[in-house]
């Protein structure tokens, strides 16, 4: 299992021999290599984001400015900014093989970035994000049940009953 430094983990596909993609770029073996399992790092969990965050703003005085729409704003220009860095490169491999350690590391901060405001957003309008992701999940398993749509990208309306 390769753990980065920011705490997540990929770990080895069956069959995969236990080498990273990391690790085999840095061996100078084949960009060929066995796809990689990814998890989060448990912590911190969505409550713990909240509270940080809610104690970065309350730290500053700034709950005057972050009101929903001004956050809703500001993600929508984290976004941007991660856009930005996907701009002119064209299709890009999962796990971004072609990728510099650096240009990773502005991806997490600006994904990060992303995260934060979302997190303040649900707060602020008084969401319970973690439990609306499972209702939201559910719903997502109706409308897309896997008899009708594995292996098609096709909307739901143009699912046929």
């Amino acid at each position: 299992m390769a753990v980065f430094s920011n705490g997540c983990r990929e770990e080895p596909s069956a069959g995969d021999a236990g080498v990273s993609e990391a690790e085999s770029r840095s061996n100078g073996a084949a960009a060929a290599v066995s796809p990689q399992k990814f998890t989060f790092s448990p912590e911190p969990s969505m409550e713990d984001i909240r509270r940080m965050q809610a104690d970065f703003t309350d730290e500053r005085d700034w709950n005057k400015f972050h009101q929903p729409r001004n956050l809703l704003l500001a993600m929508v220009g984290e976004v941007g900014e991660v856009a930005e860095l996907f701009q002119w490169r064209g299709e890009v491999a999962e796990g971004l093989p072609d990728w510099t350690e650096s240009e990773r590391e502005q991806l997490a901060h600006e994904l990060s970035d992303v995260l934060i405001y979302l997190v303040e957003l649900a707060e602020k309008c008084r969401v319970d994000l973690p439990q609306a992701v499972l209702r939201k999940m559910a719903l997502n398993r109706l409308k897309y049940p896997t008899s009708k749509v594995h292996g098609s990208a096709k909307k739901y309306t143009e699912y046929k009953d």
